[in-house]
């Protein structure tokens, strides 16, 4: 199974996280942020990954640091649970309706960092999450797994729709590019490497 895990400390969060990309069954996220942990239960489940998130953070301060931080253990760990990425799809592309938005994420694991994030919030905060943070999250996700990854919410209202789009399409899109496909010679790559 391609699965990995990481502990990290800083002066600001303690994160631990495993990532299992072929095993679903443990879901189990505890960040100290509500919203939040609802939006990773929804990327995990409809990603259809295994993900174990225990973090503590300074939200007395804001979610800032826990979000941001959980996003580049997350990365960390995809990067390292894909190993070589052989027979790997590579690719994936997602629309996901919520009600009235439509959320779009489109990936390449191409081993290149590169985000493009097209999505505006009318709601400031849900909760105890500032919704500026959904950018933090995913470019931290993006530079440390290193991928391209595009974001775009087509349209919506409601800012908990918008968001619960993107995150549900996010683990769509990545489910579809992690997806083994034997009749791949080595890595979906003309230059021989993903990494």
């Amino acid at each position: 199974m391609r699965t990995a895990e990481l502990s990290r400390k800083t002066g600001e969060t303690q994160i631990f996280l495993a990532l299992n990309l072929d095993d679903e069954t443990t879901i189990d996220i505890q960040t100290g942020v509500p919203f939040f942990d609802h939006m990773l239960h929804l990327f995990a489940k409809h990603g259809r990954f295994g993900l174990i998130v225990k973090a503590e953070g300074d939200i007395e301060v804001d979610a800032h640091h826990t979000v941001e931080d959980i996003g580049i253990v997350l990365g960390q760990c995809l990067k390292d649970a894909l190993g070589d990425k052989s027979q790997i799809v590579r690719y994936g592309t997602q629309f996901v309706p919520m009600d009235e938005a439509l959320g779009q994420v489109s990936i390449d694991l191409s081993g290149r960092s590169y985000l493009v994030f097209d999505a505006n919030f009318s709601n400031p905060k849900l909760g105890l999450f500032d919704t500026e943070l959904v950018l933090e999250f995913f470019q931290a996700v993006t530079f440390n797994a290193e991928m391209n990854c595009h974001v775009k919410v087509l349209y919506g209202t409601n800012t908990h729709h918008k968001i619960e789009a993107l995150f549900k399409a996010f683990g769509c899109a990545l489910r579809e590019a992690v997806t083994i496909d034997t009749s791949i010679n080595g890595v979906n790559s003309t230059k021989g490497s993903l990494l």
